[in-house]
């Protein structure tokens, strides 16, 4: 499927008076960047973003509830690599990696989501020839890279693997509440435009409102949700589709305006948020908690953090797709698809690819007509086996954003494409904008123009506004704007038990 979209960029403020290091887990934003202010370690700004990130201390007590699905602020200005030592931090020659920077190296695997999401909706086809090869590799993976970076993004705003101890601040839920509200309002707008793009926009307000509650769960707990829903969300939604009418087809949509203008408008949106849309809660909220766990298993900032995602993610590709393949061919299964279309899906039987006719006519969700549509692995099919190997693919691409932005060098070079990750609400409104009014046509030229764009717009905006709060970017400024300042003794909490 080329229409899909997904957006949840960070919400994060890049800082100048610190030189340390960026992988913290500290009060991180939705990049998972901590920022610290010229009062010392105890003066954290709070921040948000799409990945719905919330509650970072500040300097006066108070958390500051920012803007879900969007990024604020260019990276620092220092150019300090992941995990770089700070000098006025430092412990000595034995001490960690200094917590005050933000992570360039998740800014930087959230750009090329965003850019792999480009590559859906206005490249090429995505063909295994020549530069193919690449869309091919990214096809399908853009919803699920930054669906997982949300997740893992929230755990770091609440301190990552050493998680702040006691009750969230006061008004946590209604800063949630609020950023749902304007993140679904956004989505709905950008659907009327009618772009051809499946908004995530309104999808993610969903899963930030189901994730709070987990965010309160103990390690152990939201690891063991997050290996259960991987199997259980599909499994459910293969279940729960003949009861609503979508045992042979109707799957794949998104809600747009009459979501609010009528009570069965409203019915038909929560079944399509919950079952039948293009990024159903049920079978993408499993990235979300997956992102929130990988957050209290993996500090980002110590120097064995790149290769555990890249163990991890290796194994979990390889288990994604090899047993997929070894299910439908030895075990059966591809025949077993075979009748099943034969009896239920009459049009794709005389296909080049049956199969995959199918799940095109479902935008990728798998119908109920036999369990082993359950075995497939194919982009968008949202089965068990797609759902590891996306997982797979989103750290093997955090593991080598994290490998590579260890090298100060490597990060400075590597700057400007981390600004659009930290801008990507925006950056994501204005391409379902200019696709809907330009209509562009697919192709190489295309795909290159808007990421082209988007590199000089984001850094020239990064640079123009870097002394003022519209350095996060129109529309993340905007959204942390509106979020109101949670109050309470929890808001003045420091982090550390």
């Amino acid at each position: 499927m080329t229409d899909k979209a997904a957006a949840g960029a960070a919400d994060t403020v890049g800082t100048t008076d610190r030189a340390g290091a960026e992988n913290a887990p500290d009060a991180t934003d939705s990049t998972g960047a901590m920022r610290m202010n010229s009062t010392g370690a105890t003066g954290r700004t709070g921040t948000a973003n799409a990945t719905g990130a919330t509650d970072v201390t500040d300097t006066n007590g108070t958390a500051g509830a920012t803007g879900a699905a969007g990024a604020t602020g260019a990276a620092d200005t220092n150019g300090a690599a992941d995990g770089a030592q700070s000098p006025d931090r430092a412990g000595g020659a034995g001490a960690p990696p200094s917590p005050g920077r933000r992570l360039i190296s998740v800014d930087v695997a959230r750009a090329i989501a965003v850019f792999a999401m480009f590559a859906a909706h206005i490249g090429p086809p995505a063909k295994p020839e020549g530069a193919g090869h690449l869309l091919v590799a990214f096809d399908g993976r853009a919803p699920a890279v930054f669906t997982l970076i949300a997740g893992l993004s929230l755990t770091l705003s609440r301190g990552g693997a050493r998680p702040r101890p006691g009750p969230p601040p006061a008004g946590a839920w209604r800063s949630t509440l609020i950023r749902c509200a304007v993140l679904a309002a956004l989505g709905l707008a950008l659907t009327e435009l009618r772009s051809g793009i499946a908004v995530i926009l309104t999808f993610f307000a969903l899963y930030f409102l189901a994730a709070e509650p987990l965010a309160r769960l103990g390690t152990r707990a939201l690891t063991a949700v997050a290996a259960v829903s991987v199997v259980a969300g599909p499994v459910l939604s293969y279940v729960l589709g003949p009861f609503f009418g979508y045992r042979v087809v109707g799957r794949g949509r998104y809600p747009g305006f009459e979501a609010v203008t009528s009570w069965s408008g409203f019915a038909d949106a929560l079944d399509t948020l919950l079952l039948s849309g293009a990024y159903p809660w049920l079978t993408y909220f499993p990235y979300v908690v997956v992102g929130m766990a990988l957050g209290r298993l993996v500090d980002l900032r110590r120097p064995g953090a790149a290769r555990r995602l890249l163990g991890w993610g290796a194994l979990a590709t390889l288990a994604g797709h090899g047993l997929s393949a070894l299910a439908l061919g030895p075990g059966g299964g591809r025949e077993v698809l075979l009748r099943a279309i034969a009896q239920s899906h009459a049009y794709a039987v005389n296909t080049p690819d049956p199969v995959q006719a199918v799940l095109n006519r479902q935008a990728g969700a798998i119908p109920s007509t036999s369990w082993a549509w359950l075995l497939v692995d194919g982009p968008y099919s949202q089965t068990p086996f797609e759902t590891v190997a996306n997982i797979g693919a989103s750290l093997l691409l955090l593991g080598l954003a994290v490998a590579v932005c260890r090298s100060t060098v490597l990060a400075a070079l590597l700057r400007p494409l981390a600004v659009v990750g930290t801008m990507g609400l925006s950056v994501y409104a204005v391409h379902v904008v200019a696709r809907a009014e330009l209509h562009p046509h697919h192709g190489w030229p295309a795909l290159g123009a808007f990421c082209g764009v988007s590199l000089v717009a984001c850094a020239v905006w990064a640079f123009v506004f870097r002394s003022t709060p519209l350095r996060r970017g129109p529309l993340e400024w905007a959204l942390h704007a509106l979020m109101p300042r949670a109050t309470g003794p929890a808001a003045g909490r420091s982090r550390r038990p």
